[in-house]
C-alpha cells in the first residue's frame, strides 16, 4: 500500500451505528486481537486487556450503562478495551496509569483499523458509566474500561463527517 492508498484507507473508515443482526466470526475476533498485539506500548508492557462481549443480555446492560446507545446491543459484538494499571505501574509507578490508558487507546485504534481491513464496521463508544461497566463485566479494581468498541457488519453512512484542516492542529516549535 502506498501513502495515498493509506490516506484513502483511513478516510473510508467511519463510525457505524446501524448494524445487521449477528456477530463477527471467531477468526475475525482473533484477527483484531492479533492486530492489537502489534500496537506500540509503553515499555512493551502491553498494559491493556479486552473483554469480548457477545451475550445479548450483557450487551443490553452495556448499552444502558452508555446512555442507551443502541449500537452497542445492535452490533452483536463489543470489545471492552481496558487499561491494566498494575501492569504499567509495576515499572512506571503513578505515571503508569497514563501509560496504561495510552496503551489501551492505541490497541483499540489498531482493532478499529484491522476491522476496517476485514470490511467490518466499528463504533468507538467512550461515553459510559465506568462503575456500571466494571460491575457488568466483573472487572478487577485495577482495570479501567477505556472504550466499548462495537464491531460488526453494518451500514456505513454515505460520507464521513467533515474534518478540521490538519494544519489547524499543528504548532511548530512553540504554541
Amino acid at each position: 500500500m502506498d501513502s495515498s492508498e493509506f490516506l484513502n484507507f483511513l478516510a473510508t473508515r467511519v463510525s457505524v451505528r446501524e448494524y445487521e443482526e449477528g456477530c463477527i466470526t471467531e477468526d475475525d475476533a482473533e484477527y483484531l486481537l492479533t492486530a492489537a498485539s502489534k500496537a506500540p506500548s509503553a515499555g512493551n508492557l502491553e498494559a491493556w486487556d479486552v473483554v469480548i462481549v457477545t451475550d445479548p443480555g450483557q450487551l443490553e446492560m452495556l448499552a444502558d450503562a452508555a446512555g442507551n446507545q443502541h449500537q452497542i446491543k445492535d452490533a452483536g459484538c463489543v470489545f471492552c478495551v481496558c487499561a491494566n494499571y498494575v501492569r504499567a505501574m509495576s515499572r512506571y509507578g503513578d505515571r503508569g496509569i497514563m501509560f496504561a490508558v495510552e496503551d489501551a487507546t492505541i490497541a483499540a485504534t489498531y482493532m478499529m483499523l484491522a476491522a476496517h481491513a476485514r470490511r467490518l464496521h466499528t463504533c468507538w463508544v467512550g461515553a459510559f458509566d465506568d462503575g456500571e461497566v466494571k460491575g457488568i463485566l466483573d472487572l478487577p479494581a485495577h482495570i479501567r474500561p477505556v472504550a466499548l468498541l462495537c464491531v460488526g457488519h453494518g451500514e456505513a453512512p454515505s460520507r464521513g463527517p467533515e474534518r478540521m484542516d490538519p494544519e489547524g492542529h499543528a504548532h511548530y516549535d512553540i504554541w
